[in-house]
């Protein structure tokens, strides 16, 4: 029997002494985390936010197979907060609809979840009504007509169920018993109720499809009132799509073991603290980009040199030559050489072993990212930050 087929449910249970270590420990992760964000200077938290908010729409389309191009999720999210980025890559509408899902998640996290904002997010993830080739109901639940609905998880024709959940029949029932409770004063921990909110949700998944990605907005919006702030300085979605097979296991398990779902809030929490170790990653990032444009500022610079030294500083995938230059900046093979000839004169590029047109040029030993420790040693707050 599944866990919704139990005598009792959704009357859930957890073990509040095994608990409260991992809940004490995360919860100070979190605070030193939010107030060391604070302590940055606007445009430094403002970089972090957008690569946060970034991360976390990219990956929660990835957990469910769905690859999104960073530059439009960046693009928009930038226009959405009125973030001065440069030139702007127009979004597909797919895109838009995640991106909108996700800031009204966090940015109106003390609003009520209702029906109908369910449904305008179910309605923004799929724009056409369809998910790939598959025609769904868009802004409704499910309504059984294509069978039982499975969780699974795999390749096509390697699928692997971990569970199925309740009949279309019980939607509205069960819906409204999870909003009744959701909207209702906590009487637990936030973080807590984060972790009951996301496996409830996805235990009932209401819709056709989207229902991962919705429960994982869920999360993040009880995250967001646990410490009364919009601003995302870590990643849940990134940190699950790491543990993508851990995830899915723990899932299995809860929907199997009985009404004590305490292994899910003890995965919940320990996940939670290793986003907040991933958040160090995004931190370090923006302060290794304030210290190159620091070390060079007054030097130069043209739209398209500049457009490359930020993908560059971002993960450039794979080496810069002079080809990739100009089809990044859309200008010839002559301007392009140009441009990185100027770069390599002022010690900005330093050129490759290579020759020819296998020439690869990148950033200067000087301006790549220094070592963890030495980023750790110049954030505020690190050294009595407790690590893993």
């Amino acid at each position: 029997m599944y866990i919704h087929e139990l005598k009792g449910w959704p009357r859930l249970l957890w073990d509040t002494d095994r608990l409260a270590g991992p809940l004490a420990s995360v919860r100070h992760r979190q605070g030193r985390l939010v107030g060391r964000m604070e302590s940055m200077g606007f445009s430094l938290r403002q970089e972090a936010i957008l690569r946060t908010l970034t991360a976390d729409v990219l990956k929660t389309s990835e957990i469910e197979g769905e690859k999104l191009e960073a530059e439009q999720v960046r693009s928009s999210i930038a226009r959405r907060l009125g973030m001065d980025i440069g030139a702007l890559k127009p979004t597909d509408r797919n895109v838009e609809g995640v991106v909108e899902m996700m800031l009204d998640a966090t940015r109106r996290y003390d609003g009520s979840l209702t029906v109908e904002r369910l449904f305008s997010w179910h309605a923004a993830l799929f724009p056409t009504g369809r998910s790939g080739m598959t025609k769904i109901k868009a802004g409704t639940w499910r309504d059984g007509s294509a069978g039982p609905m499975q969780v699974v998880s795999g390749p096509i024709g390697k699928e692997r169920v971990h569970f199925e959940a309740p009949a279309a029949s019980r939607l509205e029932h069960e819906m409204t018993t999870f909003l009744e409770w959701f909207n209702r004063p906590a009487g637990i921990d936030e973080v807590l109720k984060a972790a009951l909110s996301h496996l409830w949700f996805v235990t009932i998944h209401p819709f056709d499809d989207g229902n991962g990605r919705i429960a994982r907005a869920i999360a993040d919006m009880v995250l967001a009132r646990s410490e009364s702030n919009s601003q995302r300085f870590y990643s849940m979605s990134t940190q699950i799509q790491q543990e993508r097979q851990a995830y899915y296991d723990i899932l299995e398990q809860t929907q199997r073991d009985g009404l004590d779902v305490t292994p899910w809030m003890e995965w919940f929490l320990g996940c939670l603290d290793r986003s907040i170790d991933g958040a160090e990653t995004i931190l370090g990032a923006v302060l290794v980009r304030a210290r190159f444009w620091a070390s060079i500022r007054g030097m130069p610079l043209n739209d398209r040199q500049t457009l490359v030294l930020n993908r560059l500083l971002d993960g450039f995938e794979g080496k810069l030559t002079t080809s990739k230059y100009a089809k990044l900046t859309k200008s010839s093979q002559d301007t392009a050489l140009r441009d990185i000839m100027l770069l390599v004169e002022r010690g900005i590029l330093t050129r490759g072993p290579g020759g020819g047109r296998s020439t690869s040029y990148e950033l200067a030993k000087a301006h790549q990212a220094e070592d963890r420790s030495t980023l750790e040693a110049t954030t505020p707050a690190a050294d009595n930050r407790r690590r893993r």
